[in-house]
């Protein structure tokens, strides 16, 4: 029997590999056999049939039916789907219950405080990083602002302002709700942006700063480097550092374009 490569790749999807791809297909097709015959039908070699035939069964693809010889029986595609569905759902529980117990352990205590001292060790300069395409950029923004503990300084334009509040919702409601200063910084914002929000912003129109950054807790900042207006969201990049120097300096520039 002879299956699409295509077709083979598409079941990789359920965990199987190219041999129990293979012989699960030949079985489907033939509904009981032998591994004999599976191999010949499924062109695997008889020295793997049983192995990948056992693993099969452990996964839940085929019941073996004892005797002599041993025969096997394909489990229903619909059933198979079922039960590979449930199989993520659990690993996926398990892995989430994990990675929930790790945050409280000594191991991550050790890790932070690994961290924490490491960084006292390092030139604000050296601490930076660059990123592209507009969808990793408000990622780092949601990273940002769920750190903040004092203050953060949003500046774009206006129609980046809306996009970034769009994007950036939830994280800016649970840094109001901690007691975090916002600020939103853009020419002509207007009181539509703080009615359709929940959180308590504080709207400042800039008519003459024409820049897109975030400054959070006066110390990190994140630089957009270039115009929104006819930018493909692709194509965006922006510069993250840690530097109160510079934090201090853009804040200051948006005091004297009030």
């Amino acid at each position: 029997m002879i299956v699409q490569l295509d077709f083979l790749n598409k079941l990789k999807s359920l965990g199987l590999n190219s041999y129990e791809a293979k012989l699960w297909t030949a079985l489907l097709s033939l509904g009981t056999s032998t591994a004999g015959e599976l191999s010949d039908v499924a062109n695997v070699p008889r020295s793997r049939s049983y192995d990948v035939l056992e693993g099969l069964e452990k996964k839940g693809f085929i019941i073996t039916r004892v005797g002599k010889p041993i025969k096997y029986l394909a489990i229903p595609p619909e059933e198979v789907l079922d039960r590979v569905k449930q199989k993520v759902k659990n690993e996926y529980l398990d892995k989430t219950k994990s990675m929930d117990s790790l945050k409280e352990s000594d191991m991550m205590k050790e890790l932070d405080l690994l961290h924490i001292k490491g960084v006292d060790f390092i030139e604000p300069s050296d601490i930076t990083g660059s990123l592209k395409g507009r969808d990793k950029i408000y990622s780092h923004l949601n990273r940002m602002i769920k750190n903040a503990e004092k203050s953060i300084i949003l500046v774009s334009s206006e129609e980046g302002i809306k996009r970034k509040l769009d994007n950036l919702n939830k994280s800016l409601e649970k840094a109001n709700s901690k007691g975090v200063n916002i600020n939103i910084c853009a020419p002509h914002t207007n009181l539509k942006i703080k009615e359709t929000f929940k959180t308590n912003l504080n709207l400042k129109n800039i008519e003459q700063l024409n820049a897109r950054f975030c400054v959070v807790d006066n110390k990190e900042v994140l630089l957009m480097l270039m115009d929104d207006k006819e930018l493909h969201e692709d194509l965006d990049v922006a510069i993250w550092l840690n530097s109160p120097f510079l934090a201090n300096s853009l804040q200051t520039l948006i005091k004297l374009n009030q």
